[in-house]
């Protein structure tokens, strides 16, 4: 089951991102496109997405979970910014990994 599951995921991100790809029609020439006329992310969006993707990043590197972990953890935020970005915050169990402790 989980498998299937798995490439039905797969299947959905890569359909995420035909469907953010810029449509070209006769009217839109490549002189006259502005970044804000495409689909797929950037200025700003793109910018705090980043930096979430970081805070992930490093929050998953200093926590105590296994080295596997770890590397699994950061290819899907890698691969897949926002929605593993999301996936990390609601299923990686983050209070039993974490590893801060707070000053005295």
């Amino acid at each position: 089951m989980f498998p299937a599951a798995l490439s039905l995921f797969l299947q959905l991100c890569l359909a995420a991102f035909v469907a953010a790809a810029p449509i070209a029609d006769e009217t839109m020439t490549v002189a006259k496109a502005t970044p804000w006329q495409y689909g797929t992310g950037g200025g700003i969006a793109g910018f705090i997405v980043l930096i979430l993707d970081i805070i992930v990043f490093i929050e998953v590197l200093k926590s105590n979970r296994p080295p596997m972990n770890k590397l699994i953890w950061c290819l899907v935020v890698f691969l897949f910014p926002i929605v593993g970005m999301i996936i990390y915050f609601l299923f990686s169990n983050r209070k039993a990994h974490n590893t801060y402790e707070p000053l005295p």
